[in-house]
């Protein structure tokens, strides 16, 4: 069937090989106006059937040039390129077009993009492969950059919790609520939901992870190439201090009052967010979130230290050449700063008695360039789309996505992606066949 009747209306998605697609579901009110710097607000039924055939608005962010490695990587195909606007509050799910008897596995996509860009809707994601092997996947929108993370007084005067920021993690739960009440329609399992996400979007899994108000929503979770545990880079601001940054961001775009932000021009908000950042690289990530108390109540460290993250089955893992890798660190035998703090994260989770987690290795260097085994090279494997990429890839990788596939997608069924991966001591590393698929930790 291509309609489905949700909570709010009825859908109708569009047939694209073996999956039923719904694009551009609402999941929330557009957060202009006075909804601007706000948490999102419930959705507006409709009425009739709406048409879901079409890919959503992206958040504001800022627009490259086009000349940029992941401008060809991943930002190349129009196709996928929708408008920016701040009327960005929309998912995607992708149903398999075979009617299953019993409820599927939930597969939630939250992206990556350093928090102040990427969309739900990039051309290396795909649910098709998902749904072939019994899991629906639901890829989001949620609000980026100032937008998405400013933290200010005024807003946290305005906030009943007297917090401010952190809104595109609020649109994120927002959105984990909404498959909650509404995937059993679409023939999901809303009690067996695994979020996952790469670079900002897994250390926005981890925040879910750590965050009481994701309550027992979420089943197991899969964070890649990003985490902030005691790695110096990830690390999140208290609020006080992020209402610091936001401070000066305001003052230097000239506004005297909370009326006035709500008024601003978006566009100009985002010029004067670029310029910012380039006035204060010693910020890193100017807007990105902040342990307000509420939605996070400490530092990850501390959350996961004390024991209150969620004690589900989790898969964690990087890339050879990730992140802050650096030759020397290669010469000396080291995998960088992110592995390493994979490594000393899953070691606490263990010594806490907790189901110990999968670590994976992606060493695959990728064709065509000497860019090796980058960050965000595992997405078109582990999202089965490799034919959309412009790289001379050879039969041996469509083998090693498939292997992937099926790891991913049996964690999401099972909390295990396979009999022969053994958690926490070892690591299974993903390559070509035939190179070595598993090493002692640290190996």
């Amino acid at each position: 069937m291509k309609e489905v009747v949700c909570k709010y209306g009825i859908l109708r998605g569009v047939e694209e090989g073996d999956s039923i697609v719904y694009k551009g579901i609402p999941y929330a009110k557009p957060p202009v106006g006075a909804l601007r710097f706000c948490p999102p607000q419930e959705a507006e039924p409709w009425e009739g059937v709406r048409l879901a055939d079409a890919f959503p608005n992206r958040s504001y962010m800022p627009v490259s040039d086009g000349t940029g490695f992941y401008d060809r990587e991943f930002y190349s195909d129009p196709r996928y390129e929708t408008p920016y606007s701040e009327d960005c509050l929309y998912l995607n799910i992708w149903q398999p077009k075979m009617q299953r008897e019993h409820l599927l596995p939930v597969a939630f996509w939250i992206h990556g993009g350093g928090f102040d860009h990427g969309c739900g809707h990039e051309m290396e994601f795909d649910g098709q492969a998902y749904n072939q092997r019994g899991v629906l996947l639901v890829t989001i929108n949620y609000r980026v950059g100032a937008l998405g993370f400013l933290a200010h007084p005024w807003l946290a005067g305005e906030n009943e919790d007297g917090v401010s920021g952190n809104y595109g993690l609020m649109d994120q739960i927002f959105a984990l609520k909404w498959v909650r009440e509404n995937i059993e329609a679409f023939g999901g399992d809303p009690e067996n939901i695994t979020v996952f996400g790469q670079s900002a979007g897994s250390i926005s899994t981890q925040i879910l992870t750590a965050s009481p108000l994701t309550r027992s929503w979420i089943a197991k979770a899969i964070l890649q190439s990003g985490l902030s545990y005691h790695n110096g880079v990830l690390s999140h601001l208290p609020r006080r201090e992020a209402e610091k940054i936001g401070e000066e961001y305001v003052q230097f775009c000239g506004i005297t009052s909370v009326e006035e932000l709500r008024q601003a021009d978006p566009r100009m908000l985002l010029r004067k967010q670029v310029a910012f950042g380039r006035l204060h690289p010693e910020y890193g990530l100017c807007f990105s979130p902040n342990a307000d108390g509420v939605l996070l109540e400490d530092p990850l460290e501390t959350v996961t230290e004390n024991g209150r993250i969620k004690d589900i089955p989790y898969m964690i893992g990087s890339t050879k050449d990730d992140l802050w890798v650096t030759d020397g660190m290669r010469s000396q035998g080291r995998k960088g700063p992110l592995y390493e703090s994979i490594e000393a994260w899953s070691k606490c989770l263990a010594a806490q008695g907790r189901k110990p987690p999968y670590v994976y290795y992606f060493t695959r260097a990728l064709p065509g360039d000497s860019a090796g085994a980058f960050h965000s090279s595992e997405l078109w494997y582990m999202f089965g789309t490799l034919p959309r990429c412009w790289r001379p890839m050879q039969r041996e990788d469509a083998v090693l996505s498939g292997e992937m596939l099926d790891a991913w997608t049996d964690f999401m069924k099972y909390g295990d992606p396979g009999k022969s991966w053994k958690p926490y001591d070892h690591v299974q590393v993903f390559d070509l066949p035939g190179e070595k698929k598993t090493a002692s930790r640290g190996g």
